[in-house]
């Protein structure tokens, strides 16, 4: 038989935050490399047609809303996505808010809104990541798990001080994952984007003063797409990678190196 790494057939995708942007870039391209794909997200008509685009693909697919930021309500759709597929192999925790321009002072940041970042881009992948790996370190087979961190959690981003310590933080977790649940067969990688089109950049990139400081200092010269994703989406859900762990995969056109 031939050798096929990148043949995801047979297994089960889980994509939080998956109904528009890099989530959707990421359950596109697993479902045309024959993954079965569910999709969380907390708006019911973006999961809808998020789950039309999927669907066409030819695979089973299904959409759930679900707010990462609450325990209970992932316990609760990790269940059903149990429930409807029988399994999950790959656990993409990618579900996130940003930090809101209005409260870019570090020094007058209401307690609040630091809670309301933390709340989904920290807790929401710890609740999704843990009811994953309980699944996966409790059957054989091993499997994925995947957070979307940002280069804001490498590079200094002073107007979201709250925003990059979040994604700094799940890049630790993913590292100390990799380790932790290795004997497990389970791998754990973060992929860290650049500046990419998606809705949660919608007002910076609208802005003509941003977009001439930030995109000439990207190489390629162009901000990067949902699509851009997709292939190492299907590289870390596929046995090609059952031995790459522990690692960051910066997505952003080589920004981050000029």
């Amino acid at each position: 038989m031939a050798y096929q790494p990148f043949d995801l057939s047979g297994k089960v995708a889980l994509v939080t935050g998956g109904n528009s942007g890099i989530g959707l870039g990421f359950a596109e391209a697993m479902a045309q490399a024959g993954a079965d794909v569910c999709i969380w997200g907390t708006n019911a008509e973006k999961n809808a047609a998020a789950l039309e685009q999927l669907q066409s693909h030819g695979g089973k697919a299904a959409a759930m809303v679900c707010d990462v930021s609450d325990q209970t309500a992932v316990k609760k759709a990790f269940g059903q996505t149990l429930t409807q597929f029988g399994r999950v192999d790959s656990c993409f925790a990618n579900a996130g808010v940003s930090g809101r321009s209005a409260s870019a002072s570090f020094v007058d940041m209401p307690p609040e809104e630091w809670r309301r970042v933390m709340d989904v881009n920290l807790d929401g992948a710890f609740y999704t990541l843990q009811a994953a790996a309980k699944h996966m370190t409790e059957r054989e087979g091993g499997g994925r798990l995947v957070g979307t961190a940002s280069l804001a959690a490498i590079e200094s981003s002073p107007a979201s001080v709250h925003y990059a310590a979040s994604k700094g933080a799940l890049i630790s977790m993913m590292i100390s994952l990799a380790s932790g649940m290795a004997r497990y067969g389970v791998t754990a990688n973060s992929v860290l984007p650049g500046w990419i089109e998606t809705p949660m950049t919608d007002n910076a990139f609208a802005w003509d003063k941003f977009v001439a400081a930030v995109k000439p200092r990207i190489p390629q010269r162009r901000w990067g797409v949902k699509e851009d994703f997709g292939g190492v989406a299907v590289y870390i859900a596929s046995d090609a990678s059952a031995y790459h762990s522990g690692d960051t995969f910066i997505i952003d056109g080589a920004y981050n190196k000029f």
